[in-house]
């Protein structure tokens, strides 16, 4: 496949993303941030990201299992996978966190559990999501182009 192909081909994809709610203005903001002297920083960003919020999703999902439920710790569980998914404009996630967090609060175990579920799914779908736009990066990178800039 041509770059020029491969390029329009990776901004209709960003594009479908930022259109689904996948993704939001932080993470152009993110992708701002890389420069030459640092090609892999979004990539490293993310990467770390999901190492973390992996860690955290499975915290949250040994809590869900307990007898009872420790809402603190499901709160700072919570917190922590809100504000990294934020931090990288994974707005799904956010979304999804939000509606956890109504669910603790209000200490309803059949909705918290429904909505930690929903946690997992955006997560794996935004994960997936990415994953494939970085391949698209090095499929352009391969074929001797440049990675276009995100607009938001």
């Amino acid at each position: 496949m041509e770059v020029v192909q491969l390029q329009r081909r990776y901004i209709e994809y960003a594009t479908s993303l930022f259109n689904e709610g996948y993704l939001d203005d932080l993470f152009v903001q993110l992708q701002r941030l890389q420069d030459a002297s640092n090609p892999e920083f979004v990539a490293e960003v993310i990467s770390t990201y999901f190492k973390d919020s992996e860690k955290t999703l499975n915290n949250l999902n040994e809590i869900m299992y307990q007898q009872r439920i420790d809402f603190k710790k499901v709160d700072a569980c919570v917190q922590k996978l809100k504000g990294s998914s934020s931090s990288i404009g994974a707005q799904r996630i956010v979304n999804a966190c939000i509606a956890l967090c109504t669910s603790y609060e209000e200490q309803n175990i059949v909705a918290y559990r429904r909505c930690a579920a929903q946690v997992t799914q955006e997560y794996a779908a935004v994960k997936d999501k990415l994953q494939n736009l970085f391949w698209l990066e090095q499929q352009i990178v391969i074929a001797g182009g440049a990675v276009p800039v995100l607009y938001k």
